[in-house]
């Protein structure tokens, strides 16, 4: 099929996102956002729907003036701003939406948006970029240092975690298609849910980043600041080794890290995103410690031409081509072995001692971030669903064959 070529799908087409919302605004939004242009420009406009929104009320916004279509949650108090605090009535009100009339329905989910009721008739594709992190794995690691655990309310929370891996699990069989956005998700969907999926990885807005730029003797951070991202272990790696450190993000462990750090290391809480793209441009390699799915935060550094150093589990493993003997000037980061400070110090120790930045080329980089621009994610997304849908329609018409005959 032509790259220019209009999509073979139905006019009426429904895209699923869990919340609209200028609070919560990220990598699952680009992903809701390229696929809305692709439709728009190669089928038809799709139909938004959302737990909540108040993001077409921004003039800035990609969604200003557009119609979203919301559930009950909408009207509740605080409803739009706190979203989450109603976790336990967001499996119920996905599954008010009414998404009947749209013969093609596509989901962004992270949480519930993959819960959609859909019938036989229907088809529905959902872009997933994790199984509900706190109710599987990461359980142990959010109920740490939640502050309703600290009000005693543990029991109660890990009781409704429950009851919610009980209907993400159920949930996920009404899906007809599965892509997920790395194979570390493919993985967890495979543990969790027991359902094979496509990777297809998220767009990263590339061509923001300047890459040739001079390198400054700094380390960078840029993520949110909540317990699984693990900022604490690069507070403590960098104190010990009297490294300079730059952390950029907010969140709610913020303070705690402002408590943490020492005389070499910058908390330097919300930044713009100019801002952003000028440290990451010029660090001497950007350091991350988490476990992401995906994580965008990366690939856009290695798009400034910085090399980075991660642990070595999840996304990244598809994002991050290591450094070792044999990988020479392809590499793009080095990634350390264990989630702990020493493991990490061991990492930046041998960045440093070794100078690795000397054989880390900022413009090969830059050119491996490039395959995961947003225009490799259309053409791949395209094929994808014009290939699920064809392999709809076909079984739809095997069934009237065999009902009618």
């Amino acid at each position: 099929m032509s790259v220019n070529a209009p999509l073979d799908l139905p006019s009426n087409i429904a895209l699923v996102h869990e919340w609209f919302t200028p609070r919560s605004s990220g990598g699952a939004e680009n992903v809701v956002r390229t696929i809305d242009d692709l439709l728009t420009e190669k089928a038809s406009q799709p139909e938004l729907f959302s737990l909540v929104n108040e993001e077409n009320l921004q003039k800035s916004s990609w969604l200003f003036n557009r119609t979203v279509r919301t559930s009950f949650i909408q009207k509740l108090p605080l409803g739009i701003s706190h979203v989450q605090q109603y976790l336990p009535l967001l499996p119920f009100a996905i599954e008010q939406l009414d998404l009947e009339g749209y013969p093609l329905v596509i989901s962004s989910s992270h949480l519930v948006a993959k819960g959609i009721l859909t019938s036989p008739d229907q088809l529905h594709i959902s872009y997933v970029h994790t199984p509900v992190r706190y109710a599987w794995d990461q359980m142990n690691i959010y109920l740490k240092r939640s502050f309703l655990s600290r009000l005693g309310l543990e029991p109660l929370i890990r009781w409704q975690l429950y009851s919610l891996r009980q209907w993400d699990q159920l949930s996920s069989s009404r899906i007809d298609y599965l892509i997920a956005n790395s194979n570390f998700t493919a993985k967890r969907i495979w543990k969790y849910w027991r359902r094979r999926s496509e990777v297809l990885h998220p767009p990263v807005n590339v061509n923001r980043f300047v890459w040739n730029k001079p390198r400054e003797d700094f380390y960078l951070s840029v993520c949110r600041l909540v317990p699984n991202k693990r900022v604490d272990l690069l507070v403590r790696a960098f104190n010990r080794l009297k490294l300079p450190l730059i952390v950029v993000g907010d969140g709610v462990e913020k303070n705690y890290l402002k408590d943490l750090a020492g005389p070499t290391v910058q908390i330097l809480g919300f930044q713009s995103m100019a801002k952003i793209e000028n440290l990451m441009s010029q660090c001497r390699a950007f350091v991350y410690a988490g476990i992401e799915d995906f994580g965008i935060a990366p690939v856009e550094a290695m798009a400034s031409g910085a090399p980075v150093i991660a642990f070595g589990k999840g996304g990244v493993l598809d994002t991050v081509k290591c450094f070792n003997s044999k990988s020479g000037k392809g590499a793009t980061g080095l990634l350390f072995s264990a989630q702990t400070v020493k493991s990490l110090v061991e990492a930046i120790e041998f960045f440093k001692e070794k100078q690795l930045w000397r054989d880390f080329n900022s413009e090969l980089i830059r050119d491996w971030a490039n395959s995961f621009s947003k225009e490799t994610f259309k053409l791949k997304f395209e094929k994808t669903i014009n290939r699920a849908w064809s392999e709809h329609i076909n079984s739809c018409d095997i069934a009237t064959s065999d009902l009618s005959s």
